[in-house]
């Protein structure tokens, strides 16, 4: 049997703030911070141990990663970065208010910019500063895949052919491997996993902190799934990341 454990990154400072962060590179909260040593903390008690770990470039996700190897004294296993792993591209609305942005355009079509399959928000403008092309991380990356805005499809595109070019090899390999990402890029992976239609996936909300174990078998089938920690507070998240587009 394979085990692969996915984690979203803890609660951000712009997670806080209820805003739209994408690509936007804020740090952990005070919370967020305890979220990723109790995320450790678990894997530990739980008797998890990783051979190789893999996370996207963004600071939220990296500390998570750190904090939460530090607890299960796994700081010096291999750790891959990529922009494939990053979080969805909010384009226009990266640093908006949901919550306000919901009393403009209405929670209706502030679901369907967060939740829809394939409905990108408003794009920025190429002369936008927050455009990656000016960030140096992305240095390396043929300006044409740096995107403006993302849907989840798009992720999706992204994300999935990294996973089965670069993980799963490592998965068969005897690998035990744990990915520290966000919330959308480890929607793509829990669809891919699951055979998710469209309107499935639109209700999957993954809780910030919480450790999400599959176990698979030799042809990567699930045999079981299941979040690590109190069922009532990792249900409490779930209704947390639901609600974060309505009007307040």
């Amino acid at each position: 049997m394979k085990t692969l454990v996915l984690l979203r990154h803890g609660e951000s400072v712009w997670n806080l703030e209820n805003c739209f962060t994408g690509w936007t590179d804020v740090d952990l909260s005070k919370n967020g911070v305890a979220e990723a040593k109790i995320a450790g903390q678990i894997l530990k008690r739980e008797g998890y141990a990783f051979d190789m770990a893999f996370t996207s470039v963004l600071l939220r996700a990296i500390r998570t990663l750190q904090i939460a190897l530090s607890e299960l004294s796994e700081s010096d296993i291999p750790i891959v970065r990529s922009w494939k792993l990053n979080e969805r591209h909010y384009g226009a609305l990266q640093g908006m208010n949901k919550s306000e942005m919901a009393k403009i355009y209405g929670e209706e079509q502030i679901q369907i910019w967060r939740r829809s399959y394939a409905v990108r928000p408003p794009q920025l403008q190429v002369d936008d500063t927050r455009n990656p092309v000016h960030d140096e991380r992305y240095c390396d990356v043929p300006r044409k895949e740096l995107p403006l805005t993302e849907s989840l499809k798009d992720c999706v595109a992204r994300v999935i052919p990294y996973y089965k070019q670069e993980i799963m090899p490592q998965i068969e390999n005897g690998k035990r491997i744990i990915i520290v990402a966000h919330g959308n890029s480890l929607r793509a992976l829990v669809m891919h996993f699951e055979n998710l239609s469209e309107d499935e996936i639109s209700r999957v909300n993954i809780p910030t902190g919480i450790p999400l174990v599959y176990e698979l078998d030799d042809n990567f089938t699930i045999h079981n799934k299941k979040y690590l920690g109190d069922p009532a507070l990792i249900n409490a998240k779930m209704q947390a990341v639901a609600a974060q587009g309505k009007k307040k």
